[in-house]
């Protein structure tokens, strides 16, 4: 036992779990928290943000590039409804985040009396937005409520959690025991019966087809070693995309897979839903086999024909030397796959100028750089076109589609690569979301290249509301600052590019420097991706 305050107990349990950089916002709920990060700056580095959301994206950013448990600690009430977007995206995209929010003196919780910062049972919104959530009462607590978030956040599906703290225990001193306590690993085996169905379905099959999604991030090679066995294309979109190599001749965007759901005779899912193919329809001649953690969504979309709960790392060795077993010999597809690819890029050739901008960033991202997408025509172009070469280096929002997030998230996703050259793609009207976080990027010398494709609109709705409702413009034209003059007042590197060539000299000039660099592309309407989005049923 250690005589400590709540809010030491907080850093040295983190410190244990090894978290060393953590995203947030002072405030008088957290003052115990900050004083006990004050003396632990040797151990623990604090990421101040200048607004609560991007707080919440910079954790939601670091742990989609590392795979890897991220913190943030906002105040109660505004605080954290402020942040509540960005959880409820690490929840859509199965983000490892916890969310450390303070919270009024304990006596005072559920009284309704007016406390600075209450809101009604703050508890059961965080409970609505995470796996786990739960508040301590004393110093004592923490350390053990800390091992259970650890805990929840390692096992099952990876979700968000949230542990709340009353003020008066983050500063209240007691005897508090630190020792961590062994995490139990509570994953489901996978089935040997059904692994053994599904290698000889895998292995007797045709023509196979494997879809990707976020639960396979971390099996990239095995997914590729049983591709090449299999002579499978591997479609990835959005969260799977860079599972598979993108210059592979088996790496397919969602859209041409359509194709090749047409003839398949098995599919297998991996941590994904593949919820986009739900129209594609299926048949008898289609084996479907299904990998997720998740028992609860085996059958939302597709009911598999042999449905595996357990996670992609323990399931994929066990099929590959199964699959090896029971696989037959099958020509090559190279030049039918390659055929496909090519029609695939004629079919796309409309989509300028996305292609032609996302070609340079593609170039001089290099080998490992990150891009991070954004609700704009460029970044729903990127889904459908552009190629990752290995896992976490394709950042998105999933099916939230949270406008706004890209930037903030980027800044995350730079924390935690600083050496990776890491591009934030945005609109005009989602880059200004979060605009401020500039400030925090400077400060912190975070190193992000921001693109700007400055339209003066929200493009896409006013797309929606000229194509689909006969021009009833409304709501959706902007006015902008001068993003380059705004870039410099925060002291950050501000450049304009008006066509790729501009774009490729701007990006490399970004790189030269660790400051946050903005780079304004003056651009029109751009021709949108829609016809992809819900393609017919073939089966």
């Amino acid at each position: 036992m250690t005589q400590l305050t709540g809010g030491e107990a907080v850093v040295k349990t983190l410190i244990a779990h090894n978290i060393h950089t953590l995203f947030g916002l002072p405030g008088v709920q957290n003052d115990w928290l900050y004083n006990a990060l004050h003396d632990a700056q040797d151990q623990i580095r604090v990421i101040h943000t200048r607004h609560e959301q991007g707080a919440g994206y910079m954790a939601l950013g670091y742990a989609l590039a590392t795979g890897e448990i991220s913190v943030f600690n906002v105040v109660p009430g505004p605080g954290l409804l402020n942040a509540s977007a960005a959880l409820a995206t690490a929840y859509g995209l199965n983000a490892p985040v916890l969310c450390l929010t303070g919270q009024i003196p304990t006596r005072q919780i559920g009284q309704g009396k007016g406390v600075l910062h209450e809101i009604p049972d703050q508890l059961a919104i965080l409970r609505g937005l995470t796996k786990w959530a739960e508040r301590a009462s004393s110093a004592a607590d923490v350390p053990g409520l800390l091992h259970a978030a650890f805990a929840e956040l390692r096992n099952g599906r990876p979700r968000p959690v949230a542990l709340e703290i009353p003020m008066d225990v983050l500063a209240e001193r007691g005897a508090v025991e630190l020792a961590a306590r062994p995490t139990p690993m509570t994953h489901p085996q996978p089935d040997p019966d059904l692994i053994e169905q599904a290698a000889k379905a895998l292995g007797k099959a045709k023509r196979p087809l494997i879809f990707v999604g976020s639960g396979a991030q971390n099996v990239s090679a095995e997914v590729r070693q049983l591709a090449t066995m299999l002579e499978a294309p591997v479609v990835g979109y959005r969260t799977g995309m860079g599972i598979m190599d993108g210059r592979s001749y088996l790496s397919f965007h969602l859209p041409p897979a359509h194709e090749l759901w047409k003839t398949t005779d098995a599919v297998l899912l991996i941590g994904t839903h593949a919820r986009e193919t739900f129209g594609w329809g299926v048949d008898d001649q289609m084996t479907l086999i299904k990998i997720d953690i998740d028992l609860a969504t085996h059958g939302l979309f597709h009911n598999p024909n042999i449905a595996i709960t357990a996670r992609a790392e323990e399931t994929l060795p066990l099929l590959l030397e199964r699959t090896a077993a029971h696989n037959h010999k099958r020509a090559r597809r190279e030049e039918e796959l390659l055929a496909l690819k090519a029609s695939w890029e004629q079919q796309t050739t409309y989509l300028e100028p996305q292609k032609s901008y996302l070609k340079v960033i593609r170039e001089e991202l290099g080998e490992d750089g990150i891009f991070v997408d954004e609700l704009t025509q460029v970044g729903f172009t990127s889904r459908i076109v552009y190629p990752v070469y290995h896992p976490r280096t394709y950042i998105s929002t999933g099916y939230m589609g949270t406008l706004g997030y890209g930037f903030p998230t980027g800044l995350g996703v730079k924390v935690a690569k600083p050496s990776v050259p890491v591009i934030s793609v945005a609109g005009d009207g989602g880059f200004m979301f979060a605009v401020q976080e500039l400030a925090t990027a400077v400060q912190h010398r975070i190193g992000l290249i921001t693109i700007i494709f400055n339209n003066n609109q929200y493009g896409n709705v006013q797309q929606m509301q000229k194509n689909l409702y006969g021009n009833r413009v409304i709501a959706t034209d902007l006015h902008n600052p001068d993003f380059i003059k705004l870039a410099e007042s925060f002291g950050a590197q501000g450049l304009k590019a008006t066509n790729p060539t501009d774009l490729r000299r701007a990006i490399q000039q970004a790189q030269q420097t660790d400051l946050p660099t903005v780079i304004e592309v003056p651009v029109g309407d751009m021709p949108s991706v829609d016809r992809f989005r819900k393609l017919p049923k073939v089966r």
